[in-house]
């Protein structure tokens, strides 16, 4: 049986062996605004390599490998939802901050 997409297994099996030894935690910035005057923050996720592996021969280090993706895995979509709603959440509290300022500097 001849495969069909060889590249493409290569790149994921490459990608995934690169992805295997981390974590992705959220991380916040801070930053200023200086059109509204306020302080704005923002999320990113942050890489974090946690091991390596030593010692490990034959199925055991494809078990570990398989255990590390399917974390490094799970790590980014539950550390990347996160970052999606505390960046909306941010936004939402920059924008009402600057429109208060507004707000306040019409009305003096």
């Amino acid at each position: 049986m001849r495969k069909r997409y060889p590249i493409f297994w290569w790149a994921l099996l490459f990608m995934y062996l690169g992805l295997a030894g981390c974590v992705f935690l959220p991380q916040t910035t801070i930053g200023y605004d200086p059109a509204c005057g306020v302080v704005q923050r923002h999320m990113t996720l942050q890489p974090y390599q946690v091991g390596v592996f030593v010692g490990c021969q034959n199925e055991g280090c494809i078990e570990l490998l398989v255990a590390a993706g399917v974390i490094s895995a799970a790590s980014f979509v539950v550390s990347g939802s996160i970052a999606v709603v505390g960046d909306v959440v941010y936004w939402l509290e920059a924008k009402h901050r600057c429109f208060g300022k507004g707000a306040l500097d019409a009305t003096n």
